[in-house]
């Protein structure tokens, strides 16, 4: 692993600057199989989405591809949160890596009773799912609406000592604002962002090809949209310090540092793995090397470096 590309995130020392998205790596283990990859090369993995009981997830189709990037509509299928605490996280191998729990609930008090068991584990962050846009209870009205958000990222914090990172929805009218109130609340980062809604349909049968009729849309599609909500959450969070891990569409290393100079202090890969499960060790020589060319030490000094275009428009 190159030098400069260790960084740090929530107090949290990191062997790179990419963390593996939640939903698409399972619980840390699946990619281990694939001869090539490490999870060494990445500096934080987001185990999948889990509720306080076991969840079947939505009926399928689940998955579907789209011009530049994929529906999903998983429904948070996982064992729940004992069996996660009991039988999968003693297995993992934290040598190697951070591991992040990513939790999602169905209630307020639900959120607080999650964070409350994963206090007492080895995990060492819990992210808040607030934003799954393919549930119909829970995820939509807590992340569009930023005084339920407060009141989930409150109760998270108030039931845990260990780092907080908020997953910010795209599915709402003014993100900075939603930010400003996690930050309130006390999260200690912010993700930013997760999917946006989309159909994709079958016009043989004139039905949606998603099971769930909608779902979370991903990939380079939604790039532009995520660099500037990156942008824009910046704005707010970095006066206060919280760091970002920007996320949307990422597959090489010139999309990372697109996002990284937007505001973000580490990168989410998640669509890229499914066609190229090497992408990571691909995307750390691409950054090292920018920095390298640029003569910089390290990832920090490349966060927050947008240079706005200064202009005046006018109407004749």
């Amino acid at each position: 692993m190159q030098k400069n590309l260790k960084t740090e995130f929530c107090g949290l020392k990191l062997n790179s600057p990419i963390v593996l998205l939640s939903g698409c790596v399972g619980f840390g283990e699946e990619y281990t199989r694939i001869d090539g990859f490490s999870n060494a090369d990445v500096g934080a993995i987001c185990l999948k989405g889990t509720t306080l009981e076991p969840r079947l997830g939505n009926m399928p189709h689940r998955v579907t591809e789209t011009p530049s990037g994929m529906i999903n509509a998983i429904g948070l299928q996982n064992p729940g949160t004992d069996m996660v605490i009991n039988d999968i996280m003693p297995n993992l191998d934290k040598s190697e890596t951070r591991f992040i729990i990513n939790i999602s609930g169905s209630s307020v008090e639900e959120y607080g009773e999650i964070t409350k068991r994963f206090d007492d584990t080895d995990i060492d962050a819990i992210e808040i799912n607030i934003s799954c846009p393919n549930v119909k209870e829970g995820g939509v009205a807590f992340g569009n609406d930023p005084d339920m958000s407060y009141r989930v990222v409150d109760i998270c914090r108030k039931n845990t000592s260990k780092a907080i990172i908020t997953k910010l929805s795209p599915n709402q009218t003014d993100i900075a604002f939603s930010a400003q109130r996690c930050i309130d609340a006390g999260t200690d980062g912010l993700a930013v962002i997760n999917t946006l809604m989309g159909m994709s349909i079958d016009t043989n049968t004139k039905k949606p090809i998603i099971g769930n009729n909608q779902g979370g849309l991903s990939g380079p599609a939604i790039k532009p949209i995520a660099l500037l909500k990156v942008h824009q959450v910046y704005q707010i969070s970095k006066h206060h310090n919280v760091p970002i891990i920007g996320q949307g569409g990422i597959t090489t290393a010139n999309d990372a540092i697109e996002f990284i100079v937007a505001g973000a202090a580490t990168i989410g890969i998640g669509t890229a793995l499914f066609y190229n499960p090497l992408v990571c060790h691909k995307i750390n020589d691409g950054i090292s090397q920018y920095l390298t060319d640029n003569k910089l030490d390290s990832i920090d000094e490349l966060v927050g470096t947008l240079a706005l275009n200064n202009f005046i428009s006018s109407c004749k």
